[in-house]
C-alpha cells in the first residue's frame, strides 16, 4: 500500500494502492510512514509520489464509502476526522516536502498534493482538479482554507468553484505547481528539489514553528471574516480617518 525508502537525506513515500483512493486504511498507512520521517534526525525532506503511471491519487474511495459491512478500507465513521488530521500533519511537517505528481490528482488527491511545500507535475498528461462541485458535493471549509492558502486568488476560484482541470503547463503558469517535467523525470526532479531543501529540515523545531505560524491557529495570513460577511455588514468594517 505504502512504500517508504530513503535516498540520502530524502525520504521517498510511494503510494502503491491502484488509483490510490482515500479510505481509513490508506490514511493510517501514510500516517505511519510519516512517523518514520519525523522520527529521523538531521537534514531531511520528503517526496511523495505514486507507483501508478496514470494516477497520482483519484480521490475518495467511493466503492468503500458505498459498501456495507467489513471492508479492507477500514472504519468509515472515523475517516473524515483522520483524513483531515493527516492533511494537517502533512502541511505542517517539520521537514520540507515535495510532491511528484506523476498522474491525475482529483479531489482528496489534489488536496494532498497541495499539502506539500512544492509540487513537480507531469507535463504531458494528467490533471489536478477539485471536482467536488462537479459530482454533487461541496468542499468542507477547512479544505477551502487549505486551497486558499496554497493558490493565487483566481486559481483558487477556478479550482474550488468551477472545478477547473489543471494541466501541468496551466498549473505552472497559475502558480499551483513549481515545475513541470516529462513523466520519466518527475520523480527525479522532485528528489533533486527535496535534496536541495533538506538542510532546512535539520532544525525541526524551527521548521515546525514556521509552518504552524503560516497554517496553524491565528495564522499569519488569515483574516477573521470572509468577503461575503464583510459585504453584508459593511458598517462593522468602517475605519474612521485619523
Amino acid at each position: 500500500m505504502i512504500d517508504l525508502n530513503r535516498e540520502g537525506d530524502v525520504f521517498v513515500l510511494r503510494m502503491d494502492e491502484g488509483e490510490n483512493r482515500w479510505n481509513t486504511s490508506f490514511v493510517r498507512a501514510i500516517d505511519a510512514a510519516l512517523d518514520e520521517v519525523t522520527a529521523s534526525e538531521g537534514a531531511a525532506a520528503l517526496v511523495t509520489t505514486s507507483a501508478n503511471e496514470k494516477f497520482f491519487s483519484n480521490g475518495l474511495d467511493l466503492e468503500w464509502v458505498q459498501s456495507s459491512g467489513d471492508h479492507p478500507g477500514g472504519d468509515r465513521q472515523v475517516f473524515g476526522a483522520e483524513f483531515m488530521a493527516l492533511m494537517a500533519r502533512l502541511i505542517t511537517l517539520p521537514v520540507p516536502s515535495v510532491c511528484a505528481v506523476n498522474g491525475h490528482g482529483f479531489g482528496a488527491g489534489f488536496m494532498a498534493a497541495l499539502c506539500h511545500d512544492e509540487r513537480v507535475m507531469r507535463e504531458d498528461r494528467g490533471f489536478l482538479c477539485a471536482n467536488e462541485i462537479a459530482i454533487g458535493m461541496t468542499i468542507p471549509v477547512p479544505e477551502l482554507a487549505l486551497f486558499r492558502h496554497k493558490m493565487p486568488a483566481d486559481a483558487f476560484t477556478q479550482s474550488v468553484l468551477l472545478a477547473r482541470r489543471w494541466t501541468a503547463p496551466d498549473a505552472l503558469a497559475a502558480g499551483i505547481v513549481q515545475e513541470a517535467a516529462p513523466f520519466e523525470a518527475v520523480e527525479r526532479r522532485a528528489i533533486e528539489r527535496a535534496a536541495a531543501l533538506a538542510p532546512l529540515g535539520a532544525n525541526r523545531e524551527n521548521m515546525q514553528w514556521m509552518k504552524e505560524a503560516i497554517y496553524g491557529e491565528d495564522a499569519a495570513i488569515n483574516g477573521k471574516d470572509g468577503a461575503a460577511h464583510m459585504l453584508r455588514h459593511p458598517a462593522d468594517f468602517h475605519r474612521s480617518r485619523p
